[in-house]
Order: C-alpha cells, then structure tokens, then sequence
C-alpha cells in the first residue's frame, strides 16, 4: 500500500510539473526575455554559462547565494535540485549529489579539491567556509573527464574572490554580521580589496561563526523519553577562516598567491541521560592551505591560453570523547587523529581552433600522505596539533591504515559549433597508485554478538595501482531560440578510496566500526541524461532525466550473522566495504514565472526531484534522498526585496537491509533583504528556517534516529558593501 501511494504521489507530483510546463509554452511562447548571464568558472573554456554546458549545472550567485547561506555547505545548497544535505549534527554538512556523497562528489575551492577527511567518515565536516563565497557551481552528474574518479557523482565549486584578475582602482570592504536566538547563533565576515597600484591588489578577509546547542522541537532520539527536551544536546559550532592573496595583473595574464587558514570545533549531537556510563564525542579540526595561480594569454604557438594552478594543504583532525557518570564529566580526551599533507597541480592549455574544432588539453597531478592514530594510554591532550607527535600520532592503529597516494591524470575536452547545435567530445586517463603502511604486527578486532570472534587484518598489505579510463559525448539540440534539448552519455571510471581499502577499527564519533577491502577493484559508471529546456521568457524551466549504471559499486553493508547483526564490545555495529551492481536513475525539475515586472515584480517557483538507487539484484541502497517538491515566490517594493519557499520531503520507505524508514515533513521558510537607498551600501536583512517548527529527520544522515533537524530560527542581520 505504501509503494502504491509512494508511486501515485510522484506520479503526481511529475504530472503536475509537465502540466504546468505545457500550459506555459502556450502562454509565453513569444516573450523574448533572456535570463542573466554566469561564467561557470569550473568549466576550462572559461567563458560559457550555464545554457552553454551539456552537463547539468546550476549557477548560485549574488541574492540568492546570500539567502542560502548557513553554517555549513551541505545545508547552504540543500533544497537544489538533485542536491541534499547528510548531516550528522549541525556541524556536520556533506552535499549529497544524485544520490552519491563523500568520496564521490569532488569540492572544490577556486577550482582545485578541498583537502580534509570529509570522505573518511559522515561525522566529518567539509573545510569550507562558504561567508565569503561569491559564486557556487553545482555540476550533477559524473565530471570525472575534468576532475577525476572522486567527481563521479558530482562537482561542486566554491568560488571567492580571491583570484579574480579583475579589479578596481578603488578600497573595497564588504561584509555581515548576524544573530539568531536559536542556538545563541553569532555569524560574522569582513573583507578588504586593496589595490597598491593598477596591476597589483591585495585581498584578505575573515569569517566566524558561533553557536550553542541549538533548539529543537521534542526529544532528539526517536525513542528518547528522558534527558533534555528541545535541545539538541553537543551540537554547538565554533569555525573561523581566514585568507590573504596578493594579485599581479598585466596584459599577458596574472599571477596570484594566497595562504588560508581554518578551523573549526563542533559537537556530535548525542544525549546524556544523567544515568549510568555514557558518553559524548568532539571533532576539531584545521587546515593551512597555499595556493598559487596564474593565466598567461598566448604562451606560445597554438595555445592561446595557459591556466597553471597548485595548491599545497596541511590538514589535522582530532576525535574528543568526553565520559560521563551518572551526568558528570569524569575524562575527555583524543582518540583519534587524521593527519592528511597534499599536493595538487592542474594544467590546462587552451588550444586555437584546429577547423571547427576548439578545446583544452589538461594534466592534474595529486599527491597525498594520509595518516591516523590514536594516542596511547596515558597521554594527555593538548591544545593545539602542532604538537601531535608528542601525543602519540601515527601508531597506524585508528580506523584507516596510513597510506600515500600518487597520482597522474591527462585529460582531453573538444567542442564544434554544427547546424543543429554543438557537440562535446572528452577523454581521460588516470594512473592512482596506493600504498599502505606495514604494521609491527597483524591487527585484530573481536566482536562478541551474536556470536564471541574476531576478524583479522594482515600487518603488510600489497600496493594497489588503478588505470581509470573515462570517455563521454554529448549535444545540445537547438529547437528553437528559446528550447534546448541537451543529450549526454558518459563511461567513467572510479579507483576505490584509502577508507574503502584500509580501513579497520573503531570509527568512535559515528560509533561504527569499518572494515575496508584491499582487494577492491575500480568502479565503472555508465550515465545517460537527458534534459530539455526553456531559457527565454517570463517562464522558464529546466528538466532532466538521469540513468546511471555502476558496475562493482562499493557500498558500506552491515555484517550479520544469521541476520542479526554483529557488534563490538562497545555495541558498534560491524560495516564492510562491498561491491556489487547498481543502478541511479530520476529526474529533476525547475521552473520560475515572472508573473509581473514593475514596482512590485512577483515570480512564482516550482521545483521537484526524485532518485531511485538500488542493487541490480533488487536490494535498496541504504541513505538515499527522499523525492522532494517546493513552492517558493519573489516579491519586493522599491529598497525591499520578499521571498518564502515551502518544499515538502517525502517519505522514504525504499530502505536497505536493516535500515529504519524516515517520515516526510514540511520545510517553511522566507528572507526579506532592505537596502535603503539613503545609506548607500548598507543593507539589512532578516531569515527564517523550519518556521513550522518541524522534527523532520533526514534519511540521508547516519544519525537520523538520534538526530532531528534544527528548530524553527529567525536570523537577522546587517551586510555592507562599500568602496572608497
């Protein structure tokens, strides 16, 4: 009965979209309105927007890039169509794209990876500040051609304006500062352009935020009937980022260095009855990052543009567990620590048309020490990491094995202009090349339901090398001047992570323990999308189908034995990294109508997605995205600007082996923005989040039964941009 309305309710829910879109190609067909421009600066050519691209992008900038903004990345772009938020606490906010997340959706800043240990457990925290973002690029589907095997679900870029070669003769400072009464929330950034000349400028800026155990409504565990009610107990949040980038400007091009510092602190939501043994978990961690970038117009016969980019990180992560008594603090301290130092180098060379034909040749190479460890008994904690080795780091005995990584990537993009359109043709290879440490010893971990045992890891694991081999062709068919239709096939392949490979041991902050396979083979992604399109008009829409088939998918499946599942000594359930065939197919819909213009212009929203996943032998895969549907509309009067959204997430019954089904709930919020045009500059601003004060539990976390959304939160706050 339940699939039955699941089918009729979405069955509906497409219905009503393509309905709506039919009866709007009658009514605007003539309208010869076109929708802003935006670069998408993930692209290589580095002058095509959105309509441009074969792929499925999505382009947040400016308004509605300051109306999504939240505490982390994975709630900042929540609500778009094909991308969720897997949260394990407010601290904790991981992009799901499509179905897919963590090691599979590639993070970029200023178009090179993001380096942290997101990939490496769902209680990890992506290091990204988004405060000082000026654009986000959001491209569905696999871009492993541009970026690699970690991009086979998705890419999303976080772009500032640290590298923009463009820049005034004029002092710029730019900023916000916020408040909520939820959580105690505190937000704030600044930021200063100063120009020392025509041809050299220097950027620095800062961003903080800081919070307390944020509010919620009722109990945060599903079967909590003790403990303290509307708060979500450990969540507080304590981030601060910080970067300076000096850029010299000329006509052949630009060169830009940068250094960025972040750091954050946040808890893992669990409660703390006040009765017997419990316990809580802490995450801190931080990056130091140097970046150097520079375009140079034509370097040389051919080329007609150069693009050389490298970034060096230093990345820590500590896992504190604090244990309480009876509700009081007996010890806390680290039991587990991720240190993680790479290197990334990109290449790309725009070439001069060879016939019809344009394209970039590109090269990308990585370079990574990962390492884990967890202190021996009797040390201490200290304050800051840069003392880690006094503190035991590195025994290779914490959850992944210590391990380097190498590795090489060409890629090819081309693109003609043809009577019908244009067609995109890419390739590219990979060489991955892993290394795991050798232990002194062999490592064991015993569990002791349903049956008492251990499971064994050898102490010296074999290197693993990869040859990923990706290929995609793809068209946009030009109906008319208002419609595309855009059609896109792509094989790509996906080496295995270190976590899929080595891991072994107790995740403590999840309360999991994980078992890695070292004999993990590649994964294959074979990925049909089509999708059509309006971009001229007062009403234009977007919708996309997807198929994707993934030959030896790795999968985290729980370890049972005659069906009951098997647990450690501390009650953590077993998780092993497996492969087998799967399938990811659904279809996104978007579609904005300008019903009035003028003083108080007025437009309507409407915005749907839906992904199934499952195991070719018919098993569901386990944390996959429930079908949404939102309603939303923009309005404003002279310096005032309204909007408010309501999107529905549905049920999700379609659950793995073990896995406990999620209910829908509904999502209510607004943003109103004035900017007085007697202050120039000045701005003030004031948000709503979950003003139906909802317990909504996302299907995606691996904390939803002891984790419920945030309560209802009214933001309010000033922003100023001003230049001298």
């Amino acid at each position: 009965m339940k699939n039955m309305l699941h089918k009729k309710r979405l069955a509906l829910l497409i219905g009503g979209a393509l309905s709506a879109l039919a009866a709007s190609q009658l009514a605007y067909a003539d309208t010869p309105v076109e929708m802003g421009k935006l670069i998408v600066t993930s692209d290589p050519f580095g002058d095509r927007v959105a309509d441009d691209l074969i792929n499925s992008v999505t382009v947040i900038t400016d308004e509605e890039l300051a109306r999504r903004q939240s505490m982390t990345l994975g709630e900042t772009l929540d609500g778009l169509p094909g991308v969720n938020n897997s949260d394990f606490g407010p601290g904790v906010g991981r992009p799901v794209v499509r179905g897919l997340t963590g090691s599979r959706v590639q993070i970029l800043n200023n178009g090179l990876r993001v380096v942290d240990v997101a990939g490496e457990g769902a209680d990890h925290n992506v290091a990204i500040n988004t405060a000082n973002a000026s654009q986000i690029e959001i491209l569905r589907g696999p871009a492993t051609l541009l970026y690699g095997g970690n991009a086979s679900g998705g890419v999303i870029n976080v772009i500032s304006e640290h590298f923009n070669p463009s820049f005034s003769d004029d002092i710029n400072v730019r900023g916000q500062f916020g408040y909520s009464g939820n959580g105690n929330q505190r937000l704030g950034d600044i930021g200063l352009s100063l120009p020392l000349s025509d041809t050299f400028v220097i950027r620095t800026d800062y961003a903080g935020q800081r919070s307390d155990d944020f509010d919620i409504d009722g109990f945060q565990g599903i079967d909590q009937t003790a403990g303290d009610k509307g708060s979500l107990e450990n969540s507080g949040i304590d981030t601060n980022s910080f970067s300076v980038t000096g850029l010299y400007s000329q006509d052949w091009g630009f060169a830009a260095l940068g250094y960025s510092r972040w750091k954050t602190s946040y808890g893992l939501p669990t409660v703390i009855t006040g009765v017997g043994e419990e316990e809580q978990a802490h995450i801190r961690a931080d990056y130091d990052r140097v970046d150097f970038r520079s375009e140079i117009d034509d370097p040389f016969a051919g080329i007609h543009t150069a693009r050389f980019k490298v970034a060096y990180t230093e990345f820590y992560q500590g896992e504190v567990a604090a244990e309480f008594d009876d509700g009081v603090l007996e010890e806390s301290g680290i039991e587990g620590e991720f240190d993680k130092e790479e290197t990334e180098v990109r290449i790309e060379l725009l070439h001069n048309p060879i016939g019809t034909w344009e394209g970039v040749i590109g090269l990308q190479i990585n370079d990574t020490d990962f390492q884990t460890g967890a202190p021996e008994e009797g040390e201490e904690e200290e304050e800051e990491h840069h003392d880690e080795e006094e503190e035991g780091h590195g025994h290779g005995d914490f959850y992944v094995r210590d391990n380097e990584a190498r590795s090489f990537g060409l890629f090819v993009l081309e693109n003609t202009e043809t009577s019908f359109g244009h067609v995109e043709l890419a390739a590219r290879i990979d060489y991955v090349d892993s290394k795991p440490a050798t232990l002194d010893e062999e490592r064991d971990i015993d569990f002791v339901a349903p049956v008492e045992g251990e499971l064994m890891q050898a102490a010296k694991l074999s290197d693993r090398s990869f040859t990923p081999f990706s290929v995609s062709a793809g068209a946009i068919v030009d109906i008319d001047n208002s419609h595309h239709v855009r059609v896109s096939l792509s094989r790509s392949e996906r080496a295995p992570s270190a976590e899929q490979l080595y891991s072994f041991g107790e995740h403590h902050a999840s309360e999991t323990v994980e078992i890695g396979d070292p004999d993990l083979d590649e994964e294959a992604y074979t990925n049909l999308e089509i999708g059509l399109d309006r971009h001229l008009g007062d009403f234009t829409y977007n919708i996309t189908a997807f198929y994707n088939q993934v030959s030896d998918y790795i999968y985290l499946e729980t370890l049972t034995i005659g069906g009951v599942p098997v647990l450690s000594d501390e009650g953590n359930n077993f998780l092993n990294n497996v492969q087998e065939d799967a399938k990811f197919y659904g279809a996104e819909f978007t579609s904005a109508w300008q019903i009035s213009k003028g003083q108080t212009p007025f437009t309507l929203r409407f915005s749907a997605d839906y992904v199934r996943a499952k195991l070719d032998d018919g098993g569901d895969l386990p944390r996959i995205s429930p079908a949404r549907a939102g309603l939303g509309f923009d309005t404003g009067h002279g310096d005032l600007a309204f909007s408010m959204d309501y999107q529905r997430v549905f049920n999700q019954s379609k659950t793995a082996e073990l896995e406990s089904s999620t209910d829908g709930y509904n999502l209510l919020s607004f943003n109103a923005n004035w900017q007085p045009s007697s202050l120039k500059g000045l701005g003030f601003f004031v948000k709503g989040r979950n003003l139906l004060d909802e317990d909504g539990r996302r299907h995606t976390s691996f904390l939803k039964e002891e984790t419920t959304i945030t309560g209802r939160a009214i933001l309010a706050g000033v922003n100023f941009d001003f230049s001298i």
